[in-house]
């Protein structure tokens, strides 16, 4: 994977951190039938902390929205996008952001897709995004931000465009898939059902 070229977002990224930038930002996400979502939490070096989600990504085709949720909090207008059935949200490992989000916000997310089931369909069996998105497009993400302080008074342009490039990533991924653009059988890393058979 190290060998393979890296990836970019290379679309406009807006940090969202007013209320009227919000309001701008899910105009434009309420317009697209489809759309990627990521969060990033502070990393805890504690045993048995965990920090609330500081940031939400949310990316159509074009242009990545960062909505730094440890300034703005979860606003009406935001759960309510958030539990729209008629926007798909494209995610990985779902279920892991918004249970840390429900320990202080009544959600119901609809509309989402778990990218990590998706795939499976498609003979894929990693559940890493880097791997994930290195099995379909031979192309390689960094996690070098991974582990930095999401809750900085300012994202360093680093940080901006490894969160964008996740959320996009999902959306991406999820698009080639599901218009049939990707060939299992030409893939050397698919796995089939009697293979995962055999390994049990």
């Amino acid at each position: 994977m190290v060998e393979m070229p890296p990836v970019a977002f290379d679309g406009p990224i807006t940090i969202v951190e007013t209320a009227e930038q919000l309001d701008s930002a899910l105009a434009d996400l309420c317009a697209h039938p489809l759309v990627g979502f990521d969060t990033e939490t502070k990393p805890s070096f504690k045993k048995g902390c965990v920090n609330k989600v500081a940031l939400m990504q949310l990316s159509t085709d074009t242009h990545n929205y960062l909505i730094r949720l440890n300034k703005l909090g979860i606003p009406a207008a935001l759960r309510a996008f958030l539990e729209n059935p008629a926007v798909t949200k494209v995610g990985l490992s779902v279920h892991d952001d918004f249970s840390v989000m429900r320990r202080t916000e009544p959600l119901e997310p609809q509309g989402f897709v778990e990218l990590q089931h998706y795939v499976r369909d498609f003979c894929i069996s990693d559940s890493s995004l880097q791997k994930i998105y290195a099995i379909v497009f031979g192309q390689r993400i960094s996690k070098k931000q991974r582990l930095t302080n999401w809750e900085a008074d300012k994202l360093t342009p680093q940080q901006q465009a490894y969160a964008a490039l996740d959320s996009w990533a999902c959306l991406h991924i999820y698009r080639y898939l599901s218009e049939g653009r990707f060939d299992p059988s030409s893939s050397p890393y698919r796995v089939f059902p009697e293979e995962k058979k055999e390994e049990a």
